[in-house]
């Protein structure tokens, strides 16, 4: 057996590993990741629904993206920030909340805006299947280094290579 990493886990892997991965997955500049406009498209289309705070924004498109897109703090309230700077935007206080509406510029802003990038992350799609996929291997990598043999472990990372060997094959002949 390898010796046990102080994290918790084996070869610098700590336990939560794979809900670390997931986490992170389609961020950092993958084709997946929000674009400012459409952050700013998608708070003016759930404006037009409803009035929200930026909480219920946040849960809201987690939500319709089923989980694969969810936007940070650090991402919402900036943009609310600058949609009320342009006007688009108002917000009054409620129960210690502010809860952000769509002025009459607003309205006309979420009309014209494809204010529904969410819709990208659409259960069945390729990408999707894909995280999903790769969430529930690192899960199995997570459980196998916890309570794997040395055999195990050893004939893991071969078929690991295999297949990252395998997947840059495919990127290869498709760029041909």
């Amino acid at each position: 057996m390898q010796p046990q990493d102080p994290r918790g886990g084996f070869g610098g892997f700590g336990r939560d590993f794979g809900r670390e991965f997931g986490r992170d997955f389609g961020r950092g500049g993958g084709r997946h990741r929000a674009r400012r406009g459409d952050v700013q498209a998608a708070v003016l289309n759930l404006l037009a629904d409803e009035e929200m705070h930026g909480y219920q924004i946040i849960t809201e498109l987690a939500e319709r993206s089923g989980g694969v897109w969810r936007p940070g703090a650090g991402s919402i309230y900036p943009t609310l920030r600058n949609l009320e700077q342009q006007g688009l935007i108002s917000a009054r206080d409620e129960d210690g909340k502010r809860v952000f509406r769509l002025t009459d510029a607003g309205r006309r802003a979420a009309a014209e805006a494809d204010g529904t990038p969410w819709q990208e992350f659409d259960q069945n799609s390729p990408a999707v299947r894909l995280r999903t996929a790769t969430q529930n291997l690192f899960s199995a990598v997570a459980q196998l280094e916890s309570i794997g043999t040395e055999a195990q472990i050893s004939r893991t990372v071969e078929l690991l290579n295999t297949a990252r060997k395998s997947i840059y094959l495919m990127l290869a002949e498709e760029e041909s």
